[in-house]
């Protein structure tokens, strides 16, 4: 069986309660032995095609790369995934290994709620009981996902504690999983938590990279000059990287959200105004203040606003592999406007916030540029409509 890695140079571990290392240890053995097997990567290959609808197309948006100064800007359109964004690949292949380790019920923690949509209709599917945990803000701010969920068969229990958003969520849910370890797997939604979950979210979504790689191969004859991506806890930017990672020429540029401004204190940029510390079981970088207490981060998009980010994302900082850059709540709007009136594709917030990069950097990216277009904008249209004085 593959030995998965447990850090990222010093990043990573496991920081959590005694009673649950049985469990990281079951999803760590289930994970390399069910993996490997024909028969499991057959089952999920399948319902990646039928069901999610991968491979997920490459397009070349024209218009947008005009306006940005790009001469060949390009989405990995994962926004055309089943449930509308990528959390689907990994929700449905943990959902998959649950049920190979006859757990009877799942659970998982939601920002944007995409997350969670993905793993009620994975437990959907195959016939598994499921909750999920929402900060009242986030259910506010996304409602309907909110619905979507509870018409999946899936019960959702609001989160009031801290601010009500992804940190105090997740939280939550690994109280859930303390309590009901023996018949619950936790399906993490980023590249986030104790080892092994970093690593189990990174190739489950590192089906993003290798088909990337492989259609910018047959549409250019040649890799990308650039790839970008937004970075929360970091799954989708993940995902993509890790088609790419060995490829020295090809520059991995991650966005962070920059909030009301990095100065203002007011941002979820834990990457660039952050520290290395522990927060949900794992060492990375964090937003915390002097006294080590995990700070409130700030972003109009409810998937990045988490005051931490995965142990990989944070080797791949310290190391440069990755350049990391950020983006205000004001640049990620006006790249939601543009996307959506020059090429009649909505994006989510999250995904704005790569946009707004890729517009401030224009030709100063080398090309072709290639971005995850991580999910679609459905979910945040009486937000962004409302910020941008839209709404009826």
């Amino acid at each position: 069986m593959t030995e998965l890695p447990t850090r990222f140079g010093p990043y990573g571990g496991r920081y959590v309660p005694e009673t649950v290392i049985g469990a990281l240890d079951e999803l760590e053995d289930a994970f390399s032995e069910h993996s490997e097997d024909p028969t499991f990567q057959a089952e999920l290959e399948g319902l990646l095609g039928a069901y999610v609808g991968r491979p997920t197309p490459l397009y070349l948006a024209k218009r947008l790369g005009e306006r940005y100064g790009i001469e060949r800007l390009y989405f990995k359109r994962e926004d055309l995934c089943h449930t509308g964004a990528h959390k689907i690949n990994n929700a449905l292949g943990q959902v998959l290994l649950a049920r190979r380790m006859e757990k009877r019920r799942v659970i998982a923690e939601t920002g944007a709620g995409q997350h969670g949509v993905a793993t009620a209709t994975a437990a959907a599917l195959l016939g598994m009981e499921c909750c999920v945990y929402m900060g009242r803000l986030d259910m506010e701010r996304q409602r309907l996902n909110v619905v979507r969920m509870r018409m999946l068969g899936a019960e959702v229990r609001a989160v009031d504690s801290g601010t009500s958003t992804l940190k105090d969520a997740t939280s939550e849910a690994i109280r859930d999983w303390v309590t009901n370890v023996r018949d619950t797997h936790y399906v993490i939604g980023s590249a986030v938590g104790p080892a092994p979950y970093p690593e189990v979210v990174a190739r489950f979504q590192s089906v993003i990279g290798s088909e990337a790689r492989e259609q910018m191969l047959a549409e250019e004859g040649r890799l990308p000059g650039s790839v970008v991506a937004c970075v929360g806890g970091g799954s989708n930017a993940i995902g993509i990287f890790r088609g790419f990672m060995d490829d020295a020429d090809v520059e991995l540029v991650g966005v962070e959200a920059a909030g009301h401004g990095l100065a203002t204190g007011e941002h979820g940029a834990p990457l660039a105004a952050g520290s290395p510390g522990v927060l949900h079981g794992s060492l990375s970088y964090l937003l915390q203040d002097s006294e080590g207490q995990v700070a409130e981060p700030h972003s109009i998009s409810a998937g990045l606003d988490y005051p931490g980010v995965g142990p990989e994302h944070s080797y791949l900082r310290d190391s440069g592999r990755v350049r990391y850059t950020n983006a205000t709540d004001a640049e990620a709007l006006e790249a939601f406007k543009v996307c959506s009136e020059t090429e009649g594709i909505i994006p989510a917030l999250e995904t704005s916030h790569a946009l707004a990069a890729i517009g401030r950097e224009g030709a100063r990216l080398a090309g072709p540029v290639l971005v995850c277009m991580s999910g679609r904008g459905d979910k945040d249209v009486d937000q962004a409509g409302a910020a941008m004085g839209l709404d009826v």
